[in-house]
């Protein structure tokens, strides 16, 4: 199990952060979209046909405190989650955000999943 974070305000970047790295083009990934605020890129351990993963640039251990901090933010992830759908031509979709490590959470920068491409189940996993 994933250890969590010490807990930070968020918003700077981390340079234990995987995901800040991607941001900062140190890591690469396949990116689909990019806005001022967001980035969205193919997920490396996909669990379904799609599985896009879109994160703020701005570095927030998890969902709760981007939307604590920067709710327009928060809103524009969810918002690019539903452009990369329309652009995948998905008709169904689900977005997940895990929030601590008993959720599944392995990284801690705040991140949605956008899956799609085959039926999901419910209730989920």
């Amino acid at each position: 199990m994933a250890q969590e974070p010490r807990r930070d305000t968020g918003g700077e970047p981390r340079d234990d952060c995987l995901f800040c790295k991607i941001v900062a083009g140190q890591i690469p990934a396949t990116l689909v979209r990019e806005s001022d605020t967001t980035v969205a890129f193919r997920d490396i351990n996909p669990q379904a046909p799609t599985h896009i993963l879109v994160i703020p640039k701005a570095h927030y251990p998890d969902a709760a405190s981007l939307a604590a901090a920067e709710p327009a933010i928060a809103a524009d992830v969810l918002r690019e989650a539903g452009e990369v759908a329309a652009e995948e031509k998905l008709e169904s979709y689900r977005v997940v955000f895990n929030t601590g490590s008993g959720a599944g959470q392995t990284v801690f920068h705040a991140h949605a999943h956008l899956l799609g491409g085959r039926g999901m189940q419910w209730p989920p996993g």
